[in-house]
């Protein structure tokens, strides 16, 4: 049944992972939304993503899991290692060990495998409009709700764009660079964290044989660390490499050759580099913050992922936080559909010190991985000392989280 939001649909800016969950989290309540992406074509590209289960669950209520399913790896575990030695420094319990603890699963994807799986059944659901090649630059308040104003990015467009839509409330879920964020919220613009990833993809089967395993490795090292896990169920691994940097930009596929990523991990052990040398068409990024945001609504206005809140990806919850706001977001508007602003307000107060946690969690993480010399050799020895469970279970409070909707 369609709820009355009265003045027209939810407008998403954003069809990545955040509107897209965002809008069927909507329908799944009954409420029409329609997204407007700037792109005038969905892109296939972009990294691995690890879901833990407080992601899984919400991917499950969407009812997206089971068509993602066949394409995730489910690792067993995440070996932690010293980046020269490979040395296991602990063993932290994922598998049968955290789905039931948590009732969900922990996956790994590839980002396009999750992306696919969401606009599939965005564009199969009656409730859910996507207009492609529309970027949302302008957004005001009505009496009646929002107007936008679009223009196209100068591309053909694979569908026609409109110049301008209009709707009961607006959500900006338009990224790192979102011009909503620095229009309506705050003029500040992210700030370079002096490190940079790069990306890539080889085939299990070009890997170094103990690598092969259904396994999230983590490598660290002084100053640097490589992540690389299973994806599109087990065929190929994805890796991620993360330096320091002092050069900024802001391309999210910014090609970069092997030579560059060998060149800043050179202090790793052979093993591991054979791994990155198999791997062929290396993307780099750039890493950036924002402080801890102090409104991520404003009337009928809202702002979802990292458009509200850019977080660092040394806890792997960036693209989940963006579908936990998806998941709180469309509770409180089925809450009160009648007053969006109200709705929002809600949700702004369900998730500030939440996000400010995990993005306090995920920086602490960031600075453990790359400690080097005595501080590394303390940490090692703790972590060690704790062991795999010990400190999983400290993740509780992240892992565990429910929304409070149906």
């Amino acid at each position: 049944m369609t709820r009355d939001l009265r003045h027209g649909p939810i407008l998403i800016a954003g069809g990545g992972i955040g509107g897209l969950a965002t809008a069927l989290a909507l329908a799944r309540r009954g409420i029409a939304s329609h997204v407007l992406e700037s792109r005038p074509a969905f892109a296939v590209e972009g990294a691995g993503i690890q879901i833990g289960p407080n992601g899984t669950r919400i991917l499950t209520e969407l009812g997206i899991a089971e068509a993602l399913s066949p394409h995730v790896a489910r690792p067993g575990s995440i070996r932690v290692l010293d980046g020269e030695t490979t040395r296991t420094i602990v063993e932290l319990p994922l598998g049968p060990w955290i789905a039931a603890r948590h009732g969900s699963p922990y996956w790994v994807a590839h980002r396009s495998d999750l992306h696919r799986a969401l606009l599939t059944n965005a564009e199969a659901s009656p409730l859910i409009t996507i207009t492609l090649n529309a970027e949302a630059y302008k957004v005001d308040r009505t009496g009646n709700g929002v107007a936008v104003e679009m223009r196209s990015n100068g591309s053909a467009p694979t569908t026609p764009a409109l110049s301008g839509a209009e709707g009961c409330g607006f959500i900006a879920a338009d990224g790192l660079w979102s011009d909503t964020r620095s229009t309506l919220f705050n003029a500040e613009p992210p700030r370079f964290d002096d490190r940079s990833a790069a990306r890539a993809i080889v085939s299990t089967y070009d890997a170094p044989p103990d690598l092969r395993a259904e396994t999230t490795f983590v490598w660290l090292a002084p100053g640097a660390h490589v992540v690389h896990y299973p994806v599109r169920g087990g065929r190929e691994i994805a890796i991620v490499v993360i330096t320091t940097a002092t050069e900024a930009n802001r391309d999210w596929s910014q090609s970069v050759t092997a030579a560059w990523v060998l060149d800043r991990t050179r202090t790793f052990n052979p093993l591991l580099k054979r791994l990155l040398e198999a791997a062929e068409g290396w993307r780099r990024w750039s890493l950036h913050t924002l402080p801890p945001p102090k409104r991520i609504s404003d009337g009928p206005v809202a702002l979802l992922g990292d458009a509200a809140h850019p977080i660092l990806p040394f806890l792997a919850q960036g693209g989940v936080m963006a579908l936990e706001d998806a998941a709180v977001i469309a509770h409180e508007l089925a809450a009160s559909p009648g007053d969006v602003a109200s709705a929002f307000a809600r949700y702004q107060r369900a998730r500030l010190s939440r996000i400010a946690r995990v993005a306090r969690a995920s920086r602490r993480n960031g600075q453990i991985f790359h400690l080097g010399g005595g501080l590394a050799i303390a940490r090692n020895t703790a972590m060690r000392a704790l062991g795999g469970a010990s400190i999983m279970g400290t993740y509780d409070w992240l892992y565990g989280w429910h929304d409070a909707g149906p």
